[in-house]
């Protein structure tokens, strides 16, 4: 295993932290409240940083969710990317790729979707067909991510296939959601959708979503850290940093280590994906320490701030939201152990999943 960045990939996350560094200030996602920051989206697709996810594999979309996590970027980037750009791009048909990709590489749609296990989805195959219509969902998601702002939703039916539908073409309603993003329940009654592959395509997209949330979450996590680390450094007791403090140096080192594990899991996933390994369970391995490791980072960033950490319009308590909503979405870690055993016992998901080329 090397996951040493390629020339390609260092560059692109080079010029992703310089537009994250600038656009994602404090006071600009205060005023973005929950939906996006369409000034930075825009600056991400003109920089081609979208587009670049098809190019620099899914490595490299890890590498760039990492930028985004360490500021808590207000935009769609990892679903935009899994749900809509590289869903297309391996499973669609030749149409779909040719009317699909150029407007999603441009940022002029926004695509996502939901992890499995969301909602129940009944597809009537074959009813109503015709104009780029195989079939009508029915059923309702409880939650999607960024679905305000989206105009392309993937979603799973009960037998793992997957459709995709116009955000337009269906009933939502807003969602409450831990993290500041734009989220809804999805309602489906006869909603017209196109098909984009089987059960097979399925796991890998869900798988590719698990991972790229977790480089999410890594970013998270190490903005969260940075922030406790400076904070702790500058803030004196009696004298001293508390940085010096012993408690405060294992809080910190415990942290350290867990944000490491979410990154080297991710990569791991990120890299035997891009190498055509097998890598359905190191997907939810990665799953599983986003979801629990993350969960303790985020705490212990809070934790660190003092007084500080109570203060909801603190920058750490940004993170400590983003944190526990990606926790929540990725699934909590018996949900995800529990999937992990399954398919090690089984067995065959990772064997299928080949049958179809990424």
């Amino acid at each position: 295993m090397d996951f040493t960045p390629t020339e390609e990939q260092e560059a692109a996350r080079g010029l992703a932290a310089r537009i994250f560094a600038d656009l994602s200030t404090h006071e600009r996602l205060t005023a973005a409240g929950s939906g996006t920051d369409t000034e930075l989206w825009k600056a991400l697709a003109h920089a081609g940083l979208v587009a670049a996810a098809e190019e620099t594999g899914l490595l490299g979309l890890v590498l760039l969710l990492e930028e985004q996590g360490l500021t808590t970027a207000q935009v769609p980037f990892a679903a935009t990317c899994v749900y809509g750009l590289l869903a297309v791009s391996a499973h669609g048909t030749e149409e779909q790729r040719e009317r699909l990709l150029p407007v999603l590489r441009e940022g002029a749609a926004i695509a996502t979707g939901s992890l499995p296990a969301r909602g129940g989805i009944r597809a009537d195959v074959g009813v109503g067909v015709g104009d780029g219509v195989d079939g009508r969902l029915s059923g309702t998601v409880p939650f999607v991510p960024w679905l305000r702002d989206a105009t392309l939703v993937l979603v799973a039916d009960q037998d793992h296939r997957l459709w995709l539908i116009r955000a337009a073409d269906a009933r939502t309603e807003p969602v409450e959601s831990t993290a500041p993003w734009s989220a809804g329940r999805l309602i489906l009654s006869g909603t017209p959708a196109e098909a984009l592959g089987g059960p097979a395509a399925c796991r890998q997209v869900m798988a590719m979503a698990r991972v790229a949330f977790s480089g999410l979450q890594a970013g998270v996590c190490a903005g969260s850290l940075a922030r406790a680390v400076s904070y702790t450094s500058e803030r004196e007791q009696f004298g001293r940093p508390l940085s010096t403090n012993q408690g405060v140096l294992i809080r910190a080192a415990d942290a350290y280590m867990d944000t490491e594990a979410i990154r080297v899991t991710a990569y791991e996933a990120a890299w035997r994906h891009d190498e055509g390994l097998p890598f359905a369970t190191h997907a939810l391995t990665a799953a599983w320490w986003a979801s629990e490791a993350g969960k303790r980072v985020v705490h212990a960033g809070q934790h660190l701030h003092g007084g500080l950490g109570s203060d909801l319009e603190h920058p750490v308590h940004r993170h400590f939201l983003w944190g526990r909503q990606l926790d929540a979405y990725l699934g909590c870690g018996s949900e995800v152990l529990e999937e992990l055993g399954a398919l090690i016992v089984d067995g065959d998901a990772e064997t299928a999943e080949m049958e179809e080329p990424v």
